[in-house]
């Protein structure tokens, strides 16, 4: 008996730029969007892996439009750089949030950081890689092609981090 459900056809965009530039474009300009639990749901679970704790340098991947910067922030987290590949949110929240200096938003690719290596002490995937594993088929057994970008994901956290740097995969 089977009791997984089947992948459904849409899910594959979920990994494809181009339909989160067009979500984005249709949604409300204060549209906001939190894959499985909000920042006051897991904060508990955060804090004790900040290395530096509010000072930690740390790197939101594949943000979107996510409260969760923007509340890490509120939480005293200052120094937070996000990252999507969708130029869409990364310039509307920009905007949104210009009022946090020290907050970054960068259009990028988490399968190839923009970052020097040891650049963050903490990086957090909290959807991302779920999105780019949400293709047709077995979630069980990807394809190389998603196994080949979920290691470069990896591959570019680990480059990034700090010697001891923490990635939290949400």
């Amino acid at each position: 008996m089977d009791l997984l459900p089947e992948a459904r056809p849409e899910n594959a965009s979920y990994g494809k730029q181009a339909y989160w530039d067009e979500r984005y474009a249709k949604e409300d300009q204060d549209a906001t969007f939190d894959w499985f639990q909000s920042y006051a749901d897991i904060k508990h679970l955060i804090g004790p892996f900040m290395p530096r704790g509010k000072a930690s340098k740390i790197l939101v991947l594949g943000c979107g439009n996510s409260t969760l910067s923007a509340d890490l922030y509120e939480d005293g987290y200052r120094n937070v750089t996000n990252i999507d590949f969708s130029s869409v949110v990364i310039d509307r929240l920009s905007k949104q949030h210009r009022d946090k200096p020290e907050m970054k938003w960068i259009k990028g690719d988490v399968r190839s950081l923009p970052f020097e290596d040891g650049s963050y002490d903490v990086a957090i995937d909290k959807g991302t890689m779920d999105a780019m594993l949400a293709e047709k088929g077995d979630v069980w057994n990807p394809s190389e092609e998603v196994k080949k970008a979920c290691r470069q994901e990896v591959d570019e956290v680990c480059r990034v981090l700090v010697h001891g740097g923490v990635f939290l995969y949400l």
